[in-house]
């Protein structure tokens, strides 16, 4: 069941609420048997601050892309095998990063230590790494089914950069009661 948008995402005291658009609203989408989808690539710091805060997962090598499915059937959606590649210009395929493995992709630098006075053990500074923090898994996708005329969305993580004429493809969506399998989406990255 999709969650109210400002309870989906809620931010720190000190940064704003991140709220989605309607799936149709993105410049990239597609839709087919009246289920939307629309997609977006996070790079920049501009983009990223409100969403995941000061640390941009772009920068530690990380790209996330939001997802955004909105369901005009009349038949509930099964979404938790939903499966998103990224597909890059040159045919290379990325498979997405499960979100609970993006904290153990850019290990921590090697502590440094400080010397202390003679006869003490040195004092050791250890750095956080950016991509352990709770935006990532808790900004995830993590829909399960999606009734008829709710939506759903969340972040897919790739390990990859950013490309013009890339393509998100989605494929794994089932009608809840028959099991039928819904076409697969490949969904051209548009510039915004």
């Amino acid at each position: 069941m999709a969650l109210a948008p400002d309870k989906a995402f809620p931010a720190g005291k000190d940064e704003p609420k991140f709220t989605p658009g309607a799936a149709a609203s993105y410049a990239s989408h597609q839709t087919s048997e009246k289920v939307t989808i629309g997609v977006l690539p996070y790079f920049n710091d501009e983009d990223t601050r409100p969403v995941f805060g000061k640390h941009n997962p772009y920068n530690s090598g990380v790209l996330p892309v939001l997802v955004v499915i909105q369901n005009d059937s009349a038949k509930t959606i099964r979404v938790q095998s939903l499966q998103a590649v990224w597909v890059a210009p040159s045919g290379d395929k990325i498979e997405a990063t499960p979100a609970k493995d993006v904290r153990y992709l850019n290990g921590t630098n090697r502590p440094n230590a400080m010397p202390g006075p003679p006869g003490m053990p040195p004092k050791v500074i250890g750095h956080k790494n950016p991509l352990d923090t709770w935006e990532i898994e808790g900004r995830a996708f993590a829909a399960q089914v999606l009734p008829p005329g709710q939506s759903a969305s969340g972040f897919f993580y790739f390990q990859t950069g950013y490309q013009r004429r890339a393509s998100l493809y989605l494929s794994g969506l089932r009608e809840s009661e028959s099991g039928r399998e819904l076409l697969y989406f490949e969904i051209p990255i548009v510039e915004k």
